[in-house]
């Protein structure tokens, strides 16, 4: 943890001096975290220097205040967003959101959004691209052809006036230090920084003028923090960081000892949530469908819908099972430009992976198989590569399941029959087969919220 700001002498606001405070463990004053974040936003700073000082947050870490006066920094960096709608009185639907931490297999923006937007409240969703591991909602959507990714607020506002909600990508003049900082995180090997994840997510979310959010956070194998008691601590610090700015927050720590769902990939993903918004369950999917209506209704508690998050809960699941949920969906696709009747999973190649033996599937290095999605196409190696709609992979079998030697465990999907062999490597040294079944793991964890986390101490 950084040292007492008052330790060691402020510099003036030189970027390598701020740097090298950081690298000396020396907590950051405000006005040099703004400096560090307006540099990032206007590009007055060099990518070898935001590199470097990414690099010495990562390994000195922050002070929750640092983290509070980065996340406001960045927040400022550009437009703010207000996509109240004047004629509503501004209050009349509060605006909600939710976001998740990062997951393999995560498509629950495609359920909640629309599911929240059915109960009478405004989603604004900024979206990210793949980061590391995992997949990007923004690309996983440009799998819809037409389906346009950046809206100007003005069009973000008419969508979410017509249908509750909006997903689109993070424009040029929203948050732009956090674009850059968050690109350059990816480069580096910077991702996994509990302080860096809070305040990127956090910036981008304060931006779009929230009443309250609802935070996603994942923990186990596939999670960037898989340490419970770290990704517990980051998502305080959201928590914190969004009360101090006027936000209700709250924080679901959900599991990712296993993909989310049954399919990984950009195509896919849609794909499986438009089959769940259609009434059509399997049984892989299921844990898909909870966490998105445990997520659900907490945001219609915080948006005043309903009186217990218990009671949005249900509420949620009758709006999905009715086809509400689908319908706005549907129209959201529309009015972004999309044609969902073109979507289709059409990958040129196709490799089953079958089990080596008989026994229990008992665990996953569900990084590992994030990372093999991303060696058939379906990520990025670097910033701006371009990325597969149709890659991907489909799981066969969950956590437990009792198989026999030659069972089907998943199948991969490319466009490029040479990136099998990695990404089966990868996938042999993942998935562990065993005698006995896992112990099971709950899909929620724990929620935080401003009332508990008063009678605790990080």
């Amino acid at each position: 943890m950084p040292n007492n700001p008052n330790s060691a002498p402020h510099s003036a606001l030189d970027t390598a001096s701020i740097i090298r405070r950081k690298r000396d463990g020396h907590a950051l004053t405000t006005e040099e975290l703004a400096h560090i974040a307006r540099g990032a936003g206007d590009g007055s700073i060099d990518d070898a220097q935001l590199s470097a000082f990414l690099m010495a947050t990562f390994l000195r870490g922050m002070e929750p205040e640092e983290v509070q006066a980065l996340t406001q920094a960045m927040r400022t960096s550009g437009v703010q967003l207000d996509l109240r709608n004047p004629a509503d009185g501004g209050r009349a639907r509060p605006t909600v959101d939710k976001h998740s931490s990062g997951g393999v297999g995560d498509k629950t923006s495609f359920l909640v959004a629309p599911i929240a937007a059915a109960a009478g409240l405004r989603v604004p969703k900024l979206s990210g691209r793949a980061l590391g591991h995992t997949g990007g909602t923004v690309d996983k959507l440009e799998s819809i052809p037409g389906y346009r990714t950046a809206l100007t607020p003005a069009e973000m506002r008419r969508v979410i006036d017509e249908c509750g909600c909006c997903i689109t990508g993070q424009s040029d003049d929203i948050v732009p230090a956090d674009r850059k900082l968050y690109a350059l995180r990816d480069h580096i090997g910077a991702v996994e920084s509990p302080y860096l994840i809070a305040s990127s997510i956090m910036s981008k979310k304060l931006a779009a003028g929230l009443d309250a959010l609802v935070l996603d956070v994942k923990t186990g194998s596939g999670a960037f923090l898989p340490d419970p008691a770290v990704s517990r601590f980051m998502a305080r610090l959201m928590v914190e960081t969004g009360e101090a700015a006027g936000t209700r927050t709250v924080a679901v720590l959900t599991d990712m000892s296993q993909p989310l769902g049954h399919f990984i990939g950009n195509s896919l993903a849609v794909l499986e949530a438009l089959a769940l918004l259609r009434g059509e369950r399997h049984p892989h999917n299921e844990d898909l469908r909870e966490i998105s209506l445990v997520l659900a209704g907490w945001m219609l508690f915080l948006g005043n819908i309903s009186p217990t998050p218990q009671e949005g809960r249900t509420r949620a699941g009758i709006l999905l099972t009715s086809g509400a949920a689908l319908r706005h969906f549907e129209q959201m696709v529309t009015l972004h430009g999309g044609d969902l009747s073109a979507l289709a999973h059409t990958p040129l190649h196709r490799h089953e992976l079958r089990a080596s033996r008989a026994g229990y599937l008992f665990s996953m290095d569900t990084a590992a198989i994030g990372w093999a999605v991303q060696r058939l196409g379906g990520g990025r190696a670097r910033p701006g590569d371009p990325v597969s709609a149709h890659a991907g992979i489909e799981m066969h079998a969950k956590l437990g399941a009792q198989l026999r030697a030659g069972d089907p465990l998943c199948t991969l999907f490319t466009d490029d029959a040479n990136r099998f062999a990695a990404s089966e490597r990868m996938l042999a040294d993942a998935i562990v087969i065993a005698d006995a079944p896992p112990r099971a793991t709950p899909l929620v964890h724990e929620v935080l919220t401003r009332d508990t986390l008063a009678q605790t101490t990080i």
